[in-house]
This record gives structure tokens, C-alpha cells and sequence, in this order.
């Protein structure tokens, strides 16, 4: 929430446009399809990972995100979690 109220004080950009999502959803697909990773396998890693977190933070599960950057030279799992809180045990 204050990251939103800072970007748009700042001048950043407000809402996503559907455009853009579109946009970064092909681009996910066409990684995964030249890293050979399934929809499956993707779908499976977010639930692990999310699992995972969980047992140590609470988390805004519609807000996580989870994309392979790919350039010439590498590639990337790249994960943004929103945290809420930590879990106290």
C-alpha cells in the first residue's frame, strides 16, 4: 500500500493496463518454452514456494508473482512476495 501511495506521489505508474500483463505473460511463456519448463512445473514451483514462505512470513498471496528473465548470458527466477508480517514462534 505505501509503495502504491509513493509511486504515485512520485509520479510512477499507477494502475497495471492490460496491456502490459498481456505483454508479460507472453514474454513468460515464450522463456518457459525455450527453457523446456511446463505450465505444470511453474504452476507446482509457485505452490512450493508459497508453502514455504508461509511457514515463515505472512504473505499477500495474490500479490506474489514468480518469472524467468532470460538474457544471452543467463537465467532467472525472479519471485516478488509481498510480506505482511512475520510469524512469531
Amino acid at each position: 500500500m505505501l509503495n502504491n501511495l509513493l509511486q504515485k506521489m512520485m509520479g510512477g505508474k499507477g494502475e497495471t493496463r492490460s496491456s502490459d500483463v498481456a505483454r508479460k505473460r507472453l514474454k513468460l511463456a515464450l522463456v518457459c518454452d525455450s527453457l523446456e519448463v511446463s505450465d505444470e512445473v511453474l504452476t507446482n514451483l509457485r505452490e512450493d514456494l508459497l508453502d514455504v514462505i508461509s511457514r515463515y512470513f505472512e504473505i499477500d498471496r495474490a500479490g506474489f508473482t514468480l518469472d524467468i528473465d532470460k538474457t544471452e548470458d543467463y537465467s532467472a527466477l525472479v519471485m516478488n512476495t509481498p510480506i505482511l508480517s512475520s510469524l512469531r514462534r
